[in-house]
């Protein structure tokens, strides 16, 4: 069953994400050469015990820090470590936390330093998918119509969608139903109903859509070894969809 949020508890994740959406605008412009990821997590939980929130991922499932870190051929999940960034990485910075009882989600790919035109392109289309996804966040819509969104647009432009990971609902837990896939077909799966809050993560790489574990134990990469690259944005099903992990 799809949990349902009153308009009260709809404020309250709003609230959240907002403070969720201030702490990654502060982190992404630290994502510069010579960091390491160990040090860009340092600084989360300092920005995380600065406004007041509490992490979401520490601990989760074993997973032994505040953000994940997944540069490169990395896709999703990757832990921290005293990996520095290098000029012409790309790097996806994934942050959740809990605000008055409730879980807000996000993540960006950013560039570090200056990159290749194909990685740049390759965020772009990223991007833009979660962009064109949650355009179709709308009472009646179906969650295969958000998935074809995704699919149809990347595929489009020559790239592939992850499908061995997806999106999901997010509220008192930080996982809930429904799945949200990055392919699919559109009025298909359950309908999308005033007050569901979904969290929407485009996964996209240049290669091979499989992927593989990570030698960390926590992360995946893409089998292949291409570029990856992973946005996602907590949005509540309004009469126009909302975007509640934005300033």
């Amino acid at each position: 069953m799809i949990p349902i949020k009153t308009s009260e508890e709809i404020k309250i994740m709003r609230e959240g994400g907002r403070v969720l959406a201030k702490i990654m605008e502060e982190l992404k412009s630290k994502a510069k050469p010579g960091i390491s990821t160990q040090e860009l997590n340092q600084l989360t939980e300092e920005l995380v015990f600065k406004y007041g929130v509490k992490p979401a991922f520490k601990g989760y499932q074993g997973f032994p820090a505040v953000l994940c870190t997944s540069i490169n051929e990395e896709i999703v999940h990757s832990a921290p470590s005293k990996r520095r960034l290098m000029e012409g990485d790309i790097v996806s910075l994934d942050l959740g936390i809990l605000y008055k009882g409730f879980y807000l989600d996000m993540a960006i790919t950013v560039p570090v330093g200056r990159i290749s035109p194909e990685a740049g392109r390759l965020i772009r289309i990223t991007k833009k998918a979660l962009k064109r996804a949650i355009s179709r966040v709308k009472p009646g819509k179906h969650i295969g119509d958000i998935s074809q969104a995704v699919e149809s647009y990347v595929e489009g432009q020559g790239f592939n969608v992850v499908r061995q990971l997806c999106g999901h609902g997010i509220g008192r837990k930080l996982h809930e139903a429904p799945e949200i896939p990055n392919f699919g077909k559109r009025h298909k799966g359950p309908e999308l109903k005033p007050g569901m809050v979904l969290a929407i993560e485009p996964m996209v790489t240049m290669g091979d859509w499989k992927l593989k574990k990570s030698k960390d134990g926590f992360g995946f990469e893409t089998i292949d070894g291409f570029l990856s690259a992973h946005f996602e944005q907590t949005v509540a099903v309004t009469e126009k969809g909302e975007v509640l992990t934005k300033l």
